[in-house]
Parts: C-alpha cells; structure tokens; sequence
C-alpha cells in the first residue's frame, strides 16, 4: 500500500478519487504546522496540499519515501522545489484549475466598479435611497486592456467580448499571429495606457512588473480610466493609485490582492476606504467549482503517478532516465541559464526560438535542451511555474516557433556546446552561444556579435562600451563606491571600437549606481541581471 497523506483541506470530491484508488491508504490531517508534518511525513508515499502546508527543507529532510508532492493549485512557493528536486521528488501543480475563476471575478470586479454596486449597496443598507449619486457607465463598446495574456487574460478577453467590448492587450511573449487568432489586438504598453478605457493585469509578480503602473503612467492614463488587479499584489503602485484616484484622474479601482497580505500599510489601508475603490479579501479562487476542480485534478495526477508512473504538471522532472539525466543535467542547466540571459539583456517579442546542440549535448536529448533554453527565457514573464516539461506547449500557445537542431561536430575552438537563437517580430535575430566548463559551470561563449568566455550565474553587471581607456576602472570604481564586491570581469571584443565586459558580482548592484554607469559617454548599454 502506498500511504497519501493530505496536510491541508481538500474537497470530498478529491479525497474520494484517493480513496478509491486501489493500492492507496490515505491519511487526511488537514491543518498540519511545520513541526507536525515534519514529525507525520516519514513513510509517507505522497503528499498533498493547498497552500496552507509549508514543505520546507526541513520537512524534505524528514521524509523517508516520499516521491511526489501535488499542490491543489498553481502556486508552489510554499513548498522547497530545489530541496525536493535533489531528493528526487516530484511537485506537482494544477496550472489551469483556478482560470475561470480568477477571471471572473476580475470581470466581476470591472461591472462592479463600473455600476458603483457596493457603495450603493452600503447606502442602501444605511437606510438612503440615494439614486442620482451613483450614476455608472457602460462597458459595451469600451476599450479593455488585458495586461498578459496568459490561461486567465486569455478568457478574461473572451468574456470580455461577449460583453461588446473592444478588447486589445500587452504580452511581452506572444506573437501578433496569435493574439489575432484570439481575436486581439496586440499593443505596446504605451499604447495601452492612452487608449484603454479599462486596465486589468494579468502578470506575475516580477522586477519588470512590480509597480508597473506609477505615477508616471498613471499621468499618461485616460482621465477616468478603470483599474483592475486580481493577479498579484504590487503590480499596480498603491501610493500612486491613491494619488491618481484622490486628483480624480482614476476614475476607479478595485483590488483582489495587495502588496501586504492582510494589508496593515496606512496608504494601503487609505486606498481600500476610498469611496471609488472596490477591495476584496483574495478571493480570485475562491469558488465551490474552483476548489472542487483544483482538488479533483491534483488527486487524479498524484494516483495516476503512485500507479502507472505518469507524470503531469510536473515543475522539477525531466523526461529523461536517471542515466542519462545525469549527464545532461550540466548541459540543460547551461541552456536554462543562456535562456534566462537572453531574456533579460536582449528584451524581445519572439516569433521563434531555435536550439541547436552540437557535439556532447546533441547526443544526450536536444528535446529536453531545447525546452530547457524556452523554459529559461519564458521563466521570466510567465505567472505559473515554467520547467522544461511545460515550456514547449506555452510557447506553442502564444505563437513562438520552437525549432531543435543538432550537429555530432562542429568547429575545433568549443567542440561541444549549445547555442539558442531568437527571431523577434521585427525580424531581428538575437543569439547567445555557450558550453559547459570541465568544472561542469555554465560559460557564455558569444553574445551577438561579441565573444567572450564568461561564468553564467548569480548576480551579474553586462556593459557595451566604446573601447576606450578607464571604461573598466569608471566601472570598477562605481560599484566600489556602491560596496558591491567584484568577484570575476570578462572581457569580450566585437568590431573595432566596441567592447564588452561582464561582471560576477557577490550582490545585487543598486539601482543608483546602475544609473550612474549609465550616463557615462563611453557606455553604449548596461543590464544588471540575475541567473
């Protein structure tokens, strides 16, 4: 008998697919602390949570069988996926389960605030009758923006539609092809802050969207325009919507989530009393239907594995024997973290991304490298967690092209390496090339036109400069100045005149000191990155 243990509340309909399994003996313990399910875990086959458990390292270390974790939903952060990873546990998610939900209750926030329905409702529970005081508009015919357009933008617009409104949208990872098969019309950010009489957000939370609308953007908004956010606290700077609904500039915003979980901040607190604010508690999953659904999907994967050894939603498990997957472990982490660089110095909407391995790697699985590489590009903009297993099939869904190729030789400098190349819309072709160190440390080898052998990992400063004299001492002595230790500099050369340095560094660089750099003559360019 394997032994399921269920940590957290789950719906008798999920509890039931569990039970009913032959072969599973399941223990339901729901409200387990960390200390508790430390002390419950050992000798247990799999386990299943919501978000309530915390699978730390220190309830990992106490498992003696554990082989899969499913999470009831999309989010993983409550549990240790590295700590699981290296025992060799599967973490399962529902990656789709919450979608229609959460998107209705975005669009049910936008008729709310549109209609002014709980103010009015609040006076009217007060004993007025107070009819000409919240006049409210129509949303047919309007303008939404849907601000990523992932499984809950992606039915947030269909709906949106239905309601006769003209809908267009910002994803920084789809193709026009295919916001045009789903009847939108993609835009720059900038076009979407001066045409959209309705926001919503439908990102996850990253450095590139936390505050994404401040006071900057909300200037340039529509006087009037609606704000939505039902995707993650932080998006929307809260000080700035405070301001721009105070100035009557914002003509509404309601708010699912917030920075601070439950809020306490003043001006979080001052944003949810304002007459023209709708708030709710989190509620975007929070549905009979959404629960049952998470449940009843994360049971049938967890009894699907503990039985046949299928494997679905899996965000840590390659598709490879243990054999081979220790060889190719170094090479597909070289193509995740060449991914990641790509994304962050070379930001593009891509029409298609090839992979192509050469020598060792094209031996092992170009397939599993491949989706490696778009799993570390499309790491960076996506809201459920992306792994090589599920990366293809996103991709495919937002119209990239994923192409593999594979050569046994190729060249006398780097015999065998890994080398990714993206197509923008515009045509443009980024490329990044590197090989794996026989310390089994991943080198970027060529960026573009330059070439260079540099570490890929940790913090990292990536400079285009005009190869001049004292561009790397100006460098060195800004993050000096900054207290940032240097650990490695490699230098790369290009044309004549054009040089390129990258930077280990021990921490983060600080935002003032980037913006120095920047203003130097002699910089053409400088990214600080993380991989």
């Amino acid at each position: 008998m394997a032994r399921v243990l269920v940590s957290d509340a789950l719906s008798e309909q999920g509890l039931e697919v569990l039970r009913s399994t032959p072969g599973l003996e399941v223990d339901n313990r729901p409200g387990l602390s960390e200390a508790e399910l430390a002390a419950a875990i050992p000798g247990v086959d799999a386990l299943v949570i919501r978000s309530g458990s915390k699978v730390t390292a220190k309830v990992i270390d106490a498992a003696t069988t554990l082989k899969v974790i499913g999470r009831a939903g999309i989010g993983v952060d409550n549990v240790d996926v590295p700590a699981a990873s290296k025992r060799g546990i599967i973490v399962m998610n529902t990656p789709t389960g919450n979608a229609v939900t959460t998107a209705e209750h975005a669009l049910g926030l936008l008729m709310a605030l549109a209609r002014r329905v709980p103010a009015a409702d609040q006076s009217m529970k007060a004993g007025k009758w107070e009819k000409k005081k919240f006049e409210g508009r129509e949303l047919a015919g309007k303008t939404l923006a849907v601000v990523g357009l992932g499984n809950i933008g992606r039915i947030v617009a269909d709906r949106a539609k239905g309601l006769r409104m003209n809908v267009i949208g910002f994803d920084p990872v789809m193709s026009v092809e295919r916001a045009r098969e789903l009847g939108i019309e993609l835009c720059s950010l900038e076009e979407v802050w001066t045409r959209a009489d309705a926001i919503t957000v439908h990102t996850p939370l990253t450095a590139e969207t936390r505050g994404l609308v401040d006071d900057k953007v909300v200037a340039k908004l529509k006087k009037g325009v609606l704000l939505v956010n039902a995707a993650r606290g932080g998006i929307y700077d809260e000080a700035a919507i405070l301001r721009g609904l105070e100035s009557g500039h914002i003509g509404g915003a309601a708010f699912d989530v917030f920075a601070e979980e439950p809020p306490k901040a003043e001006t979080t607190l001052a944003l949810i009393k304002h007459e023209r604010v709708v708030a709710t508690p989190h509620l975007g999953a929070s549905t009979h239907e959404a629960q049952d659904r998470v449940a009843l999907e994360i049971a049938q994967q967890v009894a699907a594995y503990l039985q046949q050894g299928v494997i679905q939603n899996a965000v840590n498990v390659p598709s490879v024997s243990g054999e081979v997957a220790a060889k190719l472990g170094p090479w597909t982490e070289l193509a995740t973290r060449l991914g990641r660089f790509v994304a962050q110095v070379d930001p593009v909407t891509p029409r298609s991304i090839t992979v192509e391995c050469v020598g060792e790697p094209a031996a092992l699985s170009v397939k599993a490298i491949a989706a490696s590489a778009v799993a570390g590009f499309l790491e960076r903009y996506l809201a459920s967690p992306v792994n090589h297993v599920s990366a293809v099939p996103l991709a495919k869904d937002r119209g990239i092209e994923v192409r593999e190729q594979r050569s046994e030789t190729g060249g006398t400098r780097y015999a065998s390496r890994v080398s990714v190349r993206i197509e923008g819309e515009d045509g443009v072709l980024h490329t990044v090339e590197g090989f794996v160190g026989s310390d089994g440390t991943a080198r970027l080898v060529k960026w573009g036109e330059f070439d260079i052998e540099a570490r890929l990992g940790g913090h990292a400063l990536v400079v285009r400069s005009f190869d001049r004299p004292g561009v790397i001492g100006f460098l060195g002595t800004v993050l000096g100045r900054a207290n940032v230790n240097v650990a490695r500099v490699h230098l790369g050369m290009a044309r004549p005149g054009s040089a390129l340095s990258l930077w280990n560094l021990d921490g983060a660089i600080p935002d003032t000191a980037l913006a120095e750099i920047r203003t130097s003559a002699d910089i053409s360019g400088a990214v600080a990155i993380t991989i």
